[in-house]
């Protein structure tokens, strides 16, 4: 099994920034598809972008430009940097994991672990 803890959101005024994080244990990080998904009020939850472990990357259409996920493979961390954000982009993020990714798709069926969400909110 994996566990993942995601940690870093808040709430920030249009056009700020937030890094988001995500800690796996329990699973080797390099064989893993990690990703973030949102889900907003009143919408369906949307992949917003993935990463493979060599650092192969696939982003929602609706965030490119603006957020970048990386990875450090020595803390089994991914994050999510959030820059120009937006009231649209409010929601609860989670942190999701797999093995293997299916760039460009981040399907929710995809994924097997997932951690518990963190709120951000854009006014």
């Amino acid at each position: 099994d994996v566990q993942l803890v995601e940690s870093g959101g808040g709430s920030v005024q249009a056009g700020g920034s937030l890094r988001l994080s995500c800690a796996a244990s329990g699973s080797t990080r390099s064989r893993l598809c990690m990703a973030w998904f949102r889900l907003g009020p009143g919408k369906k939850r949307e992949g917003v972008a993935a990463i493979d472990g060599i650092g192969g990357t696939s982003y929602a259409d609706s965030v490119k430009g603006r957020f970048t996920i990386s990875q450090d493979n020595a803390k089994s961390t991914i994050y999510l940097q959030m820059n120009s954000l937006k009231p649209e982009d409010t929601g609860m993020y989670y942190c999701a994991a797999t093995d293997g990714c299916s760039f460009p798709a981040i399907r929710d069926t995809d994924f097997r672990y997932w951690g518990q969400g963190t709120q951000v909110t854009v006014s």
